[in-house]
């Protein structure tokens, strides 16, 4: 009797066991972004698929606003210890993400979690911006951009211009005549720029392989300096400036917002802005056609280097269970499996984060239906990295663009000389690297 009883009772607890099992709720796994609209419309869309094909974890997605307030928000809830698993960071917060002391390096993460992962796959410009000094990667790459440059077709064969090519990109001297033309045609206005620190300064010397700051860009020392007050630069934000006298340049303001509008009211022919830009401009543009183009080079630039990235990747934060990062690692594989990348390039413009997905794509022949999405890709990895083209790594980068769009700024009303302007922003952007590495060091 006693040997029944004692079967009854494993049965029981067995029972009670698998029950709870069975039933148990699924771990949470917290995810902070900065994707708003459509972006975040696309950024849910893959949680679902996710949180669908599994259901040991359910990932919550939470759009904490622009980058700059979702960053800001992370590292609040990281001093109250209420921080998310993932937080997404621009990648002018890299540097300082590095160095925060509150990050499990994704590397590591995959590793531990028992994930193989091939990181030579990866596109090698997107890797190199959040790789550590030993070339391990800290952060999950996700949405990586570069800048290109929109023109709209219909203007440029008004003004008896034929399109561009998607190979080799026009000089700026070939631009600036054919502006001219397309102003004298009626126009109200050539060429407009997004972001004009990271295309017309950042990508721009990146492309020349002109360095940005000493120091490889940041990346061998805390110790860096600004070095944008070099003539290159200079000269380029001078030709910039001599071209508004003519309208062939006009100021639309630091971000996206005013030049895409601009450009989109058919007030510009020319538009430079990031890839992202794709899937905005398909959906706002109904009545003329447009076409994407490599940036402009020098003349004096046979072998033009690589663009570099923008956009932001995914930071996985200390201090959650060992079980909760085995859920962070399987949707962090999840999102870069060939599937969900191939949906969010098509979806957003944004880049393929790996060869393997490019590769898919266009077996399957989705860039001969959309060349232009192809455009950027190709732009960014037509050269090897060297050490002045794999992109910035400085401190308070945030607080230093800022600087740099005030002194643009300051050029383009007639306040200063593209000289003073740059000898400016070097001066008071070297001022905020000395308090970042006297934090740091």
């Amino acid at each position: 009797m006693m040997k029944k009883i004692v079967i009854m009772s494993a049965l029981v607890a067995l029972a009670v066991f698998t029950f709870g099992e069975a039933f148990a709720k699924p771990l949470e796994i917290h995810w902070w972004h900065a994707m708003r609209s459509a972006r975040g419309e696309t950024c849910n869309f893959m949680i679902k698929k996710f949180n669908e094909s599994q259901d040991k974890y359910v990932v919550i997605g939470t759009n904490k606003g622009n980058y700059d307030e979702t960053v800001n928000a992370g590292i609040a809830a990281i001093r109250a210890k209420k921080h998310p698993h993932i937080l997404q960071s621009f990648e002018v917060g890299t540097q300082t993400m590095m160095l925060s002391g509150a990050i499990y390096p994704v590397y590591e993460l995959m590793a531990d979690a028992g994930y193989k992962v091939d990181w030579d796959d990866y596109l090698q410009p997107v890797l190199s911006y959040y790789m550590n000094a030993d070339g391990n990667l800290m952060s999950m790459p996700f949405n990586s951009s570069t800048p290109v440059m929109y023109y709209n077709v219909d203007l440029f064969k008004k003004a008896g211009l034929a399109p561009l090519s998607k190979e080799k990109p026009v000089t700026w001297d070939e631009l600036g005549d054919m502006l001219k033309k397309i102003v004298a045609s009626g126009v109200t206005g050539g060429m407009v720029t997004a972001w004009q620190s990271w295309t017309q300064i950042e990508n721009y010397s990146a492309i020349h392989n002109i360095p940005f700051a000493s120091k490889a860009n940041g990346y061998e020392g805390l110790d860096c300096e600004l070095v944008i007050n070099n003539d290159k630069v200079v000269n380029h934000i001078a030709r910039l400036k001599n071209w508004m006298g003519d309208k062939r340049f006009f100021y639309g303001g630091q971000k996206y917002q005013g030049p895409k509008s601009e450009f989109i009211a058919q007030n510009a022919a020319v538009y430079i802005d990031s890839i992202s830009g794709i899937a905005k401009l398909k959906k706002a543009v109904k009545d003329f056609t447009w076409d994407v183009a490599p940036l402009p080079v020098e003349s004096w630039m046979k072998e033009p280097q690589n663009s570099i990235i923008g956009g932001a990747s995914n930071w996985v934060l200390k201090g959650h269970s060992k079980k909760e990062y085995e859920g962070v690692a399987a949707f962090l594989a999840f999102l870069a499996t060939n599937e969900m990348q191939e949906y969010w390039h098509k979806e957003t413009g944004y880049f393929p984060i790996t060869q393997s997905a490019y590769r898919s794509l266009k077996a399957k022949g989705y860039y001969d239906e959309q060349p232009y999405q192809e455009v950027g890709i190709k732009q960014m990895t037509r050269r090897i990295p060297t050490k002045i083209s794999r992109g910035l790594r400085l401190g308070y980068f945030i607080q230093i663009r800022n600087i740099i769009n005030e002194e643009l700024e300051l050029v383009w009303n007639d306040s200063k000389s593209p000289q003073e302007a740059m000898d400016s922003a070097v001066k008071r952007s070297n001022q905020k690297l000395r308090e970042f590495e006297k934090t740091y060091k």
